[in-house]
Formats: C-alpha cells, structure tokens, sequence
C-alpha cells in the first residue's frame, strides 16, 4: 500500500503554499498519497486545527502520516517533532496542535478541567509515544524559509518518513512535548454538570466536550447562555429552533435548524454549558 500523507493547515486554498508542500512531498515520494483534512482553519488558530485533527485521524490506515500546520510561533525557539503512536505519525510545531492526540493515549484516569489554559505547559509523554524533535538538517529543504517551516522542514521529513527513513534520524528524542489541557465536564452539584463548547465547525453548530456517557440520560435540560434545549435529539431536522444531538464526533452537539447556533447564541469556543437531568 502507498503510504498516506494527510495535511491540516490554515494556508486556505487562495494561495500556492498547500501545493508547494505537496510538489516537495511529491519530488521526494513520487508514490505517496496525499490527503487534506483541512486548510480552512481560522489563521494561527492552534485548537481548531487541533480539535478538526482529532476528529479525522482515527478514519485513516495504520502507518498515515499527519500532517499539522497551523504555526504562529514559526522561526521562534518552539520546536518542530515528529510525535509516533502506536497507530500513527504526527509532524507539527510543538505549540498544542497535538493535544488531543496526547490526550486521548494518556492512561491515567483525567481530571476535571473547567476550562482551556491561555498557553500549553510541557506535558510528559505515557508508555507507547515516542516523539523527536526535527533538528538533523540533512532532511530539510535549502534554502530554508525563515517563515514557510511548512515547505521546507516539515514536507520534506514527512516525506522521506513515508520511505521508510527511521524516526530517530531526524533529531534528538524528547520526552515533553506542549499540550493544552483539553476542559472535561465536571459536577456542579449533583444535579448539574458544567461543560464547555470545544470547537464551532462551519454550519455553526457548537460542539461540546460533553460525550454521550456524561449525560444522566436523553431526558436532560441543556442550558447555554439564556437558552434552555429539553431532551436529545436523534437529527438535526427533527425540532424547529435549537437542538442537541450525539455528533459524528461522538460529542453533544448544539444546532439551529436552517441557522448557525453560533451565531444565534453569540457564542465563542471556551462558554460554559450546563446540563441538568430533566
């Protein structure tokens, strides 16, 4: 099987760059296949391309190469890895775009968090992750752009990873890399569960980091802002005006029928949601 590069940036499709990145790609694996998640991520918006990474990488082939641009930081002393998993590699900035990858492998039973931190703090990395940091120069473009890390260091590892090039060659390991800590739902009371909107995908619909198992049942109350939704829905045009369903993404999901929640609510990723069994 030809090996499978997928790519997640905030380049937008108006410009040369998502496809300078694939001709580099291209010229060193002629064989590989290269996938787009996404390139319409908000500009230097780390936790949408984060939260729309860790929606789509579980779908792809044991052995997919993710790759992850999304670098305000580009040219500064944050390092660029390469993160390795049990089922897959991730080349990105570390600057929190890894987030909810390193989040979902940890072990440990998570804490509650209320809410996102302003920055990412160094996080150690559990059993079964091996990560490096992209220092051998041997594997760069050259020239390297002081501000296109995205052509010239990150396609070009990518690409001579999908041939079969070690990790440990290009760079030094680490066993910290930076993360968010991503906010989980947690009790109030015993009647009422706090939660927040993780990410606002492109119809406006506001997902929550409230899964299916967080709720006491179907029969809840979901109060955002000055708005009150009674009850899951199975789809999103079963009720005119708000609704809440269990998403693709396995989230609880907040919609407008023929509308944008978002933009109905005046929301933002990060407000508080409130469930309470009815």
């Amino acid at each position: 099987m030809a090996p499978v590069i997928t790519l997640t940036t905030d380049f937008g499709t108006g410009d040369a760059y998502v496809a300078s990145m694939k001709g580099v790609i291209l010229s060193i694996n002629p064989k590989a296949v290269i996938v787009d998640i996404c390139h319409s991520v908000e500009p230097q918006n780390i936790l949408q391309a984060a939260f729309i990474l860790s929606t789509a990488h579980h779908h792809f082939p044991e052995g997919t190469i993710h790759l992850a641009v999304v670098d305000p930081g580009v040219s500064s002393q944050r390092k660029a890895i390469v993160l390795k998993t049990p089922a897959a590699f991730f080349l990105a900035p570390d600057n929190g775009v890894l987030s909810y990858i390193v989040d979902e492998l940890e072990t440990t039973p998570a804490r509650p968090a209320p809410h996102f931190p302003p920055s990412p703090e160094p996080r150690e990395l559990g059993a079964g992750i091996e990560a490096v940091a992209i220092t051998n120069p041997d594997f760069w473009r050259h020239p390297v752009s002081s501000t296109f890390h995205g052509r010239d260091i990150f396609a070009p590892v990518a690409a001579h990873l999908s041939l079969g090039v070690p990790l440990y060659k290009f760079g030094d390991s680490v066993s910290h890399i930076y993360t968010f800590t991503i906010p989980r739902p947690y009790h109030d009371t015993e009647e009422k569960r706090i939660g927040r909107i993780l990410h606002i995908d492109n119809f406006g619909n506001l997902i929550t980091n409230f899964r299916g198992s967080d709720l006491p049942g179907k029969k809840v109350t979901i109060v955002i802002g000055n708005q009150q939704i009674q009850d899951i829905s199975q789809f999103y045009a079963e009720r005119e005006g708000l609704a809440a369903i269990i998403g693709s993404s396995g989230y609880v999901e907040i919609s407008l029928r023929n509308g944008s929640a978002a933009t109905f609510l005046k929301a933002n990723v990060g407000d508080e949601v409130r469930v309470t069994q009815s």
